[in-house]
């Protein structure tokens, strides 16, 4: 809990003054990155006074957002005693101001924001190829200097960090508002085939090359865990760092940080018992949205075919072919109407008046044929008449079916002697349905890791096989089972 209380150094962000104080430490930041780190009031007022909005800007005001952003602990100011000319400048405390850890990755996190949506993500596969050759260099690890160890780290580690970031910001675009949007609007079609192109091209890249540095990783695991790593860490603690020094030890903090990335890295490859890895998480999700993309522009398509209705046309054709002569008129305008036909020729087994191969089709008789369309979607419409009432037929079928069941439930229990069925023993043949109850109750109790079941009759019994097999005679043929007996529990 003590890295969730309140960031002072986020304050300038959100009072009522913000704009103001956001100019001051864009300035301040910008001298930062041209490695100016201190400034002095005079210097931030000539920055200011170069924007039009600051034309009425004051020094005094400047000193006393300079004073607020001391108290939130962005900036951090720094007496110069080298400027004090006079007992009036000592009393006003000549100060230089350079900006705090925290302000620098503040004014970092504001640039990046205001870019996000000018850099998009890619799905570029070349850091696959680069964390696959950095890892396949483990074995050398082993026997390499420390700085050596240090740059390989940093190098595996970005590459990771640019692969992770690259591809969530790509999908992220895919589950956001206005890309489902876009993806249901008609201009989306046009670029379909290029989006599934281009995912299709990263999966199959992935799976190559993710199954490698799979393998790369179970092999080099043990090296890896067991020296490297500490290598790592030591390699981190010999760079000297003016604040870590101040600190103390600073060993827990940096090898708890290079475990948390070695693991971060080794569960995006390797699955582990509680879940699954990050690389079939990122093939799922790319795979959902190549399924999205595509049942989206299906959808457009039937949509826009929805919306074009040819019934007027088809009325106008119908009342220009009645109008028609003679059938070589009606020939004309089908022609004018529906171009060059394809034409299919179809066999049937209907009888024919002559035998003439000569004879065209319209000169033969007509026949009617009932064609079905061939889809899994097709139903025949149903028959909304009433219904006759069929309760006397149900009653009937099911006393049959209740006579059947006690019939064959006395013929079943004819085979139990001495609360038990040995098929060895039975010699008489079986009829085809007592074969297949009894064949039910084996698999039944094979199933059971104890052997054990229960019949439809609620009685319970339990499996023994026999060494030997049998032969159980049956009226259509010899079954040959292993010699199984059903012993049933008394009653």
């Amino acid at each position: 809990m003590e890295y969730l209380g309140q960031i002072n150094e986020t304050s300038y962000l959100s009072v009522p003054n913000a704009p103001v104080y956001r100019k001051i430490m864009r300035c301040f930041y910008r001298e930062y990155e041209k490695m100016n780190f201190q400034l002095y009031k005079e210097d931030v007022f000539a920055l200011l006074k170069q924007d039009e909005a600051f034309e009425n800007y004051s020094m005094e005001q400047l000193v006393l957002d300079l004073d607020a952003l001391v108290k939130w602990k962005n900036l951090t100011p720094i007496q110069d005693p080298g400027r004090v000319y006079t007992i009036a400048d000592y009393k006003n405390k000549q100060y230089q101001y350079t900006m705090s850890e925290y302000a620098v990755e503040i004014e970092r996190l504001t640039v990046r924001l205001e870019t996000v949506f000018l850099e998009s993500g890619n799905l570029s596969t070349n850091f696959f190829v680069r964390l696959e050759k950095s890892l396949s260099e483990v074995p050398e690890m082993e026997r390499a200097s420390m700085k050596e160890v240090n740059e390989w780290w940093s190098m595996l580690q970005e590459d990771f960090k640019r692969l992770n970031q690259n591809y969530q910001d790509y999908l992220r675009d895919f589950y956001s508002g206005k890309s489902d949007q876009l993806m249901k609007s008609v201009e989306f079609v046009v670029h379909k085939d290029k989006f599934i192109q281009y995912l299709t091209e990263f999966v199959q890249e992935m799976q190559r090359h993710s199954h490698r540095i799979e393998q790369i990783l179970i092999k080099n695991l043990p090296i890896m865990e067991g020296i490297i790593l500490d290598k790592v860490v030591q390699s981190e603690l010999d760079i000297p760092h003016a604040i870590l020094e101040l600190q103390g030890n600073a060993e827990p903090g940096i090898r708890e940080n290079v475990e948390g990335k070695w693991n971060s890295l080794k569960n995006w490859f390797l699955d582990s018992d509680k879940r699954e890895c990050e690389c079939k998480k990122v093939l799922k999700i790319t795979n959902d949205v190549i399924r999205s993309i595509i049942q989206n522009a299906a959808l457009i398509v039937q949509i826009q075919n929805w919306g074009i209705s040819r019934k007027d046309d088809y009325k106008k054709f119908l009342e220009l072919f009645l109008k028609c002569k003679d059938l070589d008129e009606a020939q004309r305008l089908s022609a004018h109407v529906f171009g060059v036909q394809r034409i299919q020729h179809f066999k049937t087994i209907y009888p024919r008046e002559e035998d003439s191969i000569n004879n065209s089709i319209y000169e033969e008789e007509s026949a009617g044929f009932l064609l079905k369309p061939h889809t899994r979607n097709y139903r025949e419409k149903k028959d909304r008449r009433g219904f006759e009432d069929k309760s006397l037929e149900k009653m009937i079928q099911r006393e049959a079916y209740l006579r059947q069941a006690k019939r064959q439930k006395e013929i079943v229990m004819q085979y139990i002697k001495d609360h038990k069925i040995v098929f060895s023993e039975i010699r008489e043949p079986v009829t085809e349905e007592t074969r297949t109850v009894f064949l039910q109750w084996i698999a039944q109790a094979n199933m059971n890791s104890q052997k054990l079941g229960r019949t439809e009759y609620g009685q319970e019994y339990r499996l023994i096989r026999g060494k030997e097999d049998c032969v159980l005679k049956c009226e259509d043929g010899d079954l040959v089972m292993p010699a199984y007996i059903l012993e049933f529990e008394e009653s």
